[in-house]
């Protein structure tokens, strides 16, 4: 059986509470070998780190999201440096520029919008910051602020390199983050009869570039659309990855195993 990862999960959210052990036996069973649970906060990322020491197949990533901007402290760094020291933080994230709701579309002024703008590029210029003096690379969250992402990660990408997840724009915006060094993620939304841009761009997309996610709970891919995800489910993604790419589940599992090693290198091998 093929083996994959799922590089993207947020495995500490109350949504896995009462089925975690049987969720984790699911996924290894679908061959998922190792799952990376993803911080949106300083506490969320604690939680991955409580994971990531109780059970081995699970890594964390640290940092956090740019729809909690407002809630983060002034200054994030020295508490991110201390969570980023931890043997089984393998990222930093996951951070970036999130414009999709803004404070304008739910009664706010134009001078909330601007004022949530800037606390989201200084909570990702801390996390690049980290994320360079740690030697990690970054989970990047990008809606509809991809030049403003792209201007941010620039000046950083000689030592740091992101992550695009749950990656949905076209192929002209991927090869810009790959201009970059960087490398895009592919969730279940691969999947969805209405996701043929999406599919395009895997397409484009060079083999040794890209990742698998769920994003879990969220984005099932098809024939679980709607309903809670999980990290067994990057099979269901992978068959239709193998599918858009034109090679084996095996060609599949070799290249996108071997990218997440790469670009998450406290990983180590299997087995290590």
């Amino acid at each position: 059986m093929a083996i994959f990862y799922d590089t993207h999960a947020h495995l500490d959210y109350q949504e896995f509470a009462g089925d975690f052990l049987p969720m984790i036996e699911r996924a290894q069973a679908a061959g998922i070998t190792r799952m990376i649970s993803i911080g949106t906060d300083l506490a969320s990322s604690a939680r991955a780190i409580a994971l990531a020491e109780r059970h081995p197949p699970i890594y964390a990533v640290v940092g956090w999201h740019p729809g909690n901007a407002l809630e983060a402290p002034e200054d994030l760094r020295p508490e991110l440096r201390r969570l980023a020291a931890h043997p089984k933080v393998v990222g930093i994230g996951e951070t970036g520029l999130d414009y999709y709701r803004m404070p304008s579309g739910n009664g706010g002024t134009k001078a909330d919008d601007e004022a949530y703008q800037r606390k989201q590029a200084q909570v990702f210029r801390q996390q690049l910051e980290v994320a360079a003096e740690a030697g990690l690379n970054c989970v990047i969250h990008q809606r509809t602020a991809l030049e403003d992402t792209l201007t941010q990660l620039a000046p950083f990408a000689a030592k740091v390199r992101g992550v695009f997840h749950c990656f949905v724009d076209d192929a002209t915006a991927m090869r810009r983050v790959l201009e970059l060094g960087s490398i895009v993620s592919f969730t279940g939304i691969l999947t969805f009869k209405n996701a043929q841009t999406v599919r395009d761009t895997m397409a484009a997309t060079p083999l040794d570039r890209l990742m698998l996610e769920t994003d879990c709970p969220y984005l099932a891919p098809m024939p679980y659309r709607g309903k809670r995800c999980e990290p067994a489910y990057v099979k269901h993604i992978a068959d239709t990855a193998a599918q858009v790419k034109g090679v084996s589940l095996e060609e599949l599992s070799s290249a996108t195993c071997a990218t997440a090693e790469k670009f998450f290198h406290k990983f180590g091998r299997p087995g290590t």
